[in-house]
């Protein structure tokens, strides 16, 4: 299994963020990725390839031109009005609004989300390494190797099209799964009858919102996700099992939203419905967004998954037999980060 890492990922290091009203330690930190570095060495894992950075031609392939010239610039126009980083959005353009204005404090809450994805100014830099390892992977699939695993940080499912939020500001597997459908789209026409060339398997914890948003109308790229019900969880606007795609993309979107205190028993039980649809699509290509903050002990999560169920997820993934990139998201329970991580794909190259 080759492994891609996102090298620049330390420059983004925020001093805090903000939680439902608190002022906390940020849980997305730069120990994230040399713990799991770490674990994968100790495991006799192949060491890490550094991948270079996407660039401003690879991301507008799903973000907007006004988004990336935002990203890009958010940090600098923040200073230079005077104000303190990290960026922080405190007003938004919710409906009935005007978006005349393009100020500095205006353009946070344009295009930011919440207030956990804090911009200083290492972020876009981080963020294009980040894509660029998930970019890597998947040109790395369509050579023709079986597995990769993309350790990227900052994560990204939850960035949209012009809009960051919860840690993600570039959707590092939307832009793996865009670049591996267009690879096979060219020419074709039985892809738009039923059988899409991509399928994105979520097992984050947190509904992937920018991913489904990116994809939502179109029927390359089959979305499925497990997820904590956003009736009560983060990102509480999208995720319910009615949104089924729509226009050339209905039906190709899954969503499997599930109770606080989902245990291995119940997740894996879910993940075998998950898995069926896909089957039952048969795509070329599986990008996985592995997040590890379904476990027992995240600070993030309210679901029970033990160390054992991550080896018995990858192994099930594998099981449909498909090239498969694996991209790193969320997962914030430090001491078993790295355990979780490797029990995963473990299970997922034991198949091989």
């Amino acid at each position: 299994m080759k492994i891609f890492l996102s090298t620049e990922h330390h420059l983004h290091n925020p001093p805090f963020e903000l939680i439902d009203g608190r002022v906390v330690t940020y849980f997305e930190t730069p120990q994230r990725v040399a713990i799991i570095l770490q674990a994968l060495a100790d495991a006799g894992f192949a060491s890490p390839i550094p991948a270079p950075a996407a660039t401003l031609s690879d991301l507008a392939a799903v973000h907007t031109p006004d988004y990336l010239e935002y990203l890009s610039n958010a940090s600098e126009r923040w200073q230079t009005a005077g104000l303190s980083e990290p960026v922080f959005p405190s007003a938004w353009p919710l409906p009935g609004l005007r978006l005349r204005s393009d100020c500095p404090r205006a353009a946070a809450g344009r295009y930011m989300f919440d207030l956990s994805a804090p911009i200083i100014a290492g972020t876009f830099t981080a963020a294009c390494s980040s894509a660029g390892a998930a970019l890597a992977g998947a040109a790395t699939l369509l050579a023709g190797d079986r597995y990769v695993y993309a350790l990227c940080r900052p994560p990204g499912h939850h960035a949209a099209s012009a809009m960051a939020g919860g840690y993600c500001y570039l959707n590092n597997a939307a832009l793996a799964a865009n670049l591996l459908a267009q690879s096979h789209t060219t020419g074709e026409v039985t892809w738009t009858l039923r059988t899409p060339p991509v399928a994105i398997l979520d097992i984050d914890y947190h509904h992937g919102n920018g991913t489904q948003s990116i994809f939502y109308e179109r029927n390359d790229v089959l979305t499925v996700s497990l997820h904590a019900d956003p009736a009560f969880e983060y990102p509480y606007y999208l995720g319910f099992s009615d949104e089924r795609g729509a226009g050339a993309g209905e039906g190709y979107n899954l969503n499997i939203p599930l109770p606080a205190g989902t245990d291995d028993t119940g997740y894996l039980k879910a993940l075998d419905q998950a898995l069926q649809a896909i089957a039952d699509y048969a795509p070329r290509y599986l990008v996985v967004s592995a997040g590890f903050d379904t476990f027992v002990a995240d600070p993030l999560g309210s679901f029970a998954l033990t160390t054992a169920a991550y080896q018995a997820i990858g192994a099930a993934i594998a099981q449909l037999g498909l090239p498969t990139l694996v991209v790193q998201e969320g997962g914030y329970a430090l001491q078993e980060l790295g355990t979780n991580v490797v029990a995963f794909l473990r299970g997922v190259t034991s198949v091989c």
